[in-house]
């Protein structure tokens, strides 16, 4: 089925109004995105930030009906709409044309389902992707991959905090580790987590939990992908939960953020210089 895709730009608050409006509508779908370039990078708790400049997209059938609404509502709404036919298309299929088989350090890769690298030694993490993040292909999530393959895992327990698609939790059980505890507040992504454990052959060696029912820990390595602020809140915890002699590797941290989140987890973890990656950096180190 061909669709209708309405969009119009707007400032910030009118921007709110018009994506309303196209709802109640009855658009399948309503999306808001910078219609310039200024990014929001990391809102602070509570905050929904949007741009100054907004492009409100809203999709509806291209039938007779689909047709009349999207011309009703561009005389209404008034602001230099524009209107695209989008032809159908296999979307499940789509995304196979960017994610192929990439390898993380010298063993690991990550792989789309039924795409196994021809390599022997490989460690293979199967996921497609879906909801949560994570497939590897963004700089953060490359950085912790890389950083998981070269530190020694053979037996060990593993956190993944803000686990997202569970990727990181599942590469370090791929590599060798005995186990591992993914933690997310988002019930999507522990959803993500759980599929793809049991599509990994893994599910028997990861337990998930939200943050709030989350035990104590004692573990040998900890990973967490989130952003600066939260791993600041977080050092206490992340710190404590290490054990003497444990490794830590923090990213979802620009660059001109290093410093600030070093400070925070500096008295507890022997920091190694930070690696930067397309603006995003990973820190990483041994607590004391």
């Amino acid at each position: 089925m061909p669709w209708l895709q309405l969009s119009i730009e707007a400032h910030g608050p009118e921007a709110e109004r018009i994506a309303s409006r196209l709802d109640e509508a009855g658009a399948l779908s309503v999306t808001l995105a910078d219609a310039g370039d200024e990014p929001q990078l990391e809102p602070g708790p509570g905050e929904t930030p949007l741009w100054t400049r907004v492009r409100v997209s809203a999709l509806f059938t291209a039938d007779a009906s689909g047709e009349a609404l999207v011309d009703a509502l561009a005389r209404e709404l008034g602001t230099n709409p524009s209107v695209e036919r989008i032809a159908d298309q296999a979307w499940e299929r789509v995304w196979l044309d960017t994610f192929k088989p990439t390898r993380f350090g010298r063993r690991l890769w990550v792989c789309p389902h039924g795409q196994a690298p021809d390599d022997r030694d490989a460690r293979v993490v199967m996921l497609d992707p879906g909801l949560a993040f994570g497939t590897g292909q963004h700089a953060t999530t490359a950085l912790c991959l890389e950083w998981l393959d070269h530190v020694p895992l053979a037996g060990r327990t593993v956190l993944d905090y803000g686990c997202g698609s569970g990727i990181l939790a599942i590469a370090a059980l791929r590599l060798g580790a005995a186990a591992a505890i993914a933690v997310d507040h988002d019930p999507q992504a522990l959803e993500a987590t759980r599929d793809n454990a049991l599509a990994n052959a893994v599910a028997d060696r990861i337990s998930i939990y939200r943050p709030d029912e989350l035990p104590g820990l004692s573990v040998d390595v900890t990973v967490a992908n989130i952003l600066a602020g939260p791993l600041i809140e977080l050092a206490p915890r992340l710190t404590r939960a290490l054990r003497p002699g444990g490794g830590l590797a923090i990213s979802g941290v620009l660059a001109g953020q290093v410093e600030a989140v070093s400070r925070a987890y500096a008295g507890a973890v022997l920091l190694a210089p930070a690696r930067v990656r397309e603006d995003w950096a990973l820190i990483s180190g041994l607590r004391r």
